[in-house]
């Protein structure tokens, strides 16, 4: 069987905590970013760690945030909650008739699971997104993929270039809307070299989106995803220059 190895795409679960430090949601993004456009490339912990304590507080904060996305995938994708979610959700594709061997469902159903929930925090959190964008805004695309290069063994020339589209694009807020997350989907399995999904698969993430939209609270989990909470505010942001 094919297995696939790539990023996830769930960059507004990775970010919406920090969205009062552009360069460290900008570190957020940045694995996600890296699998789009150069996958060889990779920010390594070890590589990360000196950085932090940079006197540019611009790279210092970025590769906090790199490394803050490497901890939350790590303890993310171990919850009891991760397993089963997925497991359902590939099952629901699994019913897709007139499939080759180069489907996935397990692999669907991980991927769908964390653009979903993007999908969840959106809608939980109405005008967050725009937030979101809004901080990376303050973010050179030039100056992230200089301190990529300075970060990890290999050099990329493309990221700069896909950030500029990211900013200006804002396809996460297309997870909102079953048919253009169909189309995202099927962008991401072109990209890893797997067959399209079909127009009858709106109804699998329909079901889908039921699973996420009734557990995906137990994805966050309060001690390390206060979002549900009081406390949470997303109003004040500072720039780091």
């Amino acid at each position: 069987m094919q297995r696939v190895t790539v990023e996830y795409m769930n960059y507004f679960a990775h970010g919406i905590r920090y969205l009062s430090d552009p360069w460290f949601l900008a570190g957020t993004a940045t694995p996600d970013w890296l699998s789009v456009v150069d996958r060889k490339v990779r920010l390594r912990e070890r590589y990360l760690k000196p950085f932090q304590s940079s006197e540019d507080p611009r790279i210092a904060s970025y590769a906090s945030g790199v490394l803050q996305h490497l901890h939350d995938d790590q303890w993310f994708h171990d919850t009891v909650a991760f397993y089963e979610i997925t497991s359902v959700i590939a099952d629901c594709f699994r019913q897709l008739p007139d499939q080759d061997d180069g489907f996935l469902p397990g692999f669907l159903g991980h991927i769908t699971t964390e653009l979903l929930l993007d999908r969840l925090l959106m809608e939980q959190y109405p005008g967050v997104i725009d937030q979101y964008y809004e901080s990376l805004e303050d973010i050179p695309p030039s100056t992230v993929e200089e301190f990529v290069n300075q970060i990890a063994v290999r050099e990329t020339t493309q990221l700069a270039k896909f950030i500029t589209i990211f900013q200006e694009v804002r396809f996460l807020k297309d997870y909102l809307d079953t048919r253009q997350l169909l189309k995202r989907l099927n962008q991401v399995l072109h990209r890893v070299k797997l067959q399209p999904l079909p127009d009858r698969a709106e109804l699998t993430l329909e079901s889908a989106w039921k699973i996420v939209r009734e557990r995906g609270w137990e994805l966050l989990p309060p001690e390390k995803y206060p979002l549900n909470h009081p406390g949470f505010h997303t109003t004040q942001r500072k720039r780091t220059t």
